[in-house]
């Protein structure tokens, strides 16, 4: 009988290069085999068929995986005119093929409409949910339910190159968005803007909040990585590819912390704190330890989210 591990108590952050193919908890379920970590979590799902940046988080950067997800995103897009599918990428089934008739101009007018601050109704195939269910689950049974516009903003839409031919027209954009943006019903609403339809014809990731996509690391490495992590049961190859926990939260106010304010807050007790509120702060002892984060409101600093290891203060 092969001898069963002990899963690890990972802590970090993972940049992982998805590939195609995988759904985005399938690869999570994997790279999680791969460190052989207790507790892992995905930071914003990819589509099988979209490739690139996907933060996972390990063990207790769980706990501060939602200012990831909350946070904006660019993709590389590339999009087939004339063609419109009910998932508005290529997994879909065709519902209309129309002519393209428009040229680069018309399409540059046509995405001007897109940028800056607007409003979209998200796709039948997301996984919002309507009286409890995802929509996708009402979508494969040909159920269309009400779903209300939402405020999203792009901040970058532009235009990479145009490819037109006799036979098809397919165009590469880069999308600079906030987060709930749904980069299929972005193209399908440019499509039918321009009177011809359109769908995602292959969609990658470069970057989530503060991440870049040259720091992610492709799964073919992480796997020979793992093979002889696994024999020798000695994992640092693979620990030394993490990011420390607090680096999903750079954009937030660091705040450093007396030894009674830190036994304080590590109690959950706030403290007075004369500084201007703000929703949430990293929370550092003396010695620079990440502690956590709080949030200051009414003059006092409140813990919101802390490390377990505080607990033993």
């Amino acid at each position: 009988m092969t001898q069963q591990h002990k899963r690890r108590a990972v802590n970090g952050i993972l940049l992982l290069d998805k590939p195609l193919e995988f759904t985005s908890n399938g690869i999570l379920q994997k790279v999680r085999w791969l460190y052989q970590a207790q507790k892992a979590g995905h930071t914003g799902a990819l589509d099988p068929l979209a490739s690139g940046l996907l933060p996972i988080c390990f063990g207790e950067a769980t706990k501060f995986s939602q200012f990831l997800l909350d946070t904006d995103k660019t993709y590389q897009v590339s999009a087939r005119f004339g063609i419109r599918t009910d998932t508005s990428d290529a997994a879909g089934e065709v519902v209309s093929t129309r002519p393209v008739a428009f040229n680069l101009q018309q399409l540059e007018q046509a995405m001007q409409a897109f940028r800056g601050d607007i409003l979209q109704v998200p796709t039948m195939f997301s996984a919002l949910k309507y009286q409890g269910q995802p929509l996708y689950k009402y979508a494969r049974q040909g159920i269309t339910v009400p779903r209300e516009a939402r405020p999203i903003s792009i901040f970058r839409f532009e235009l990479l190159a145009l490819r037109q031919s006799s036979e098809q027209t397919d165009a590469d954009f880069i999308v600079h968005c906030s987060k709930g943006t749904y980069i299929r019903t972005l193209i399908d609403d440019l499509g039918e803007a321009l009177g011809c339809g359109a769908y995602v014809s292959a969609l990658h990731r470069t970057q989530v909040g503060p991440f870049q996509a040259e720091a992610m690391q492709p799964l073919p490495k992480l796997e020979a990585l793992a093979e002889p992590c696994h024999q020798s049961r000695d994992f640092s190859a693979l620990d030394q590819l993490l990011l420390p926990l607090d680096a999903a939260l750079h954009g937030l106010e660091a705040l450093e912390l007396t030894a009674d304010q830190q036994r304080r807050i590590a109690h959950g007790q706030s403290f007075a704190c004369s500084q201007a509120d703000a929703e949430a702060v990293r929370l550092y002892s003396a010695e620079q330890q990440f502690l956590g984060i709080g949030k200051r409101e009414q003059g006092e600093l409140k813990p919101r989210r802390l490390l377990s290891t505080n607990k033993n203060l």
